[in-house]
């Protein structure tokens, strides 16, 4: 008996080993599976991420171009404005510019100097004397160093110093004084040097009649 016990057990084991791998072989196989499943689900994720990103940075270039022609068109429509506002007023009776190579404008600041309020008082005095009833148009203007919107704002405090020196001194009325600032638009020469960049720092009074 003990004879025909011993291979019957042998039998037993080795079938239940072949049991086993079989059971880890598909359960490795359906691992498998799932893994490439993952890795292809990621692919078409990553895929579609790129094409988002490139969508939005298409959308961000046209976004941007559409704000700088946007901006171009406000600016030629302010240019326009201002020379019809101009032309409705009356004619141009002289100009008097404020410019480094007369005043000192410092870079980045929007006081107006001793020698400002002297050309300043020589306009000011003949016009009191002719006493004419005319209209002021004062232009704030900057080189180009720094941004766009910074310059913008410093054109508007220089021509707004200008504007409150001749109302304070002078007791020209307010409603008959124009501010406005082209910043960096409108230069006289280029920036390429010092001495340019000075004469471009400067704030121009129109007279008008």
């Amino acid at each position: 008996m003990k004879s025909l016990f011993v291979p019957v057990l042998v039998a037993g084991v080795a079938l239940s080993g072949c049991a086993t791998k079989k059971f880890v072989s598909r359960e490795v196989g359906e691992v498998n599976q799932k893994v490439d499943t993952l890795s292809a689900e990621v692919e078409k994720t990553q895929e579609r991420v790129k094409r988002s990103e490139v969508r939005i940075d298409e959308v961000s270039q046209q976004a941007q171009s559409g704000i700088n022609e946007a901006k171009g068109s406000a600016q030629q429509a302010l240019v326009k404005a201002t020379e019809a506002e101009k032309a409705a007023k009356g004619k141009l009776i002289y100009t008097v510019t404020l410019s480094n190579d007369k005043v000192t404008f410092p870079v980045n600041r929007a006081e107006v100097s001793d020698e400002a309020k002297a050309l300043i008082d020589e306009a000011i005095a003949q016009l009191k004397a002719e006493n004419r009833g005319v209209y002021f148009e004062i232009e704030g203007h900057t080189d180009a160093t720094g941004p766009e919107e910074f310059n913008e704002r410093l054109g508007h405090d220089r021509a707004l110093a200008v504007r409150n020196y001749m109302h304070d001194q002078h007791g020209m009325a307010l409603n008959r004084i124009e501010v406005i600032s082209y910043g960096e638009s409108k230069p006289v020469t280029d920036n390429k040097s010092r001495d340019n960049r000075a004469q471009n720092r400067r704030v121009v009074i129109q007279v008008l009649e």
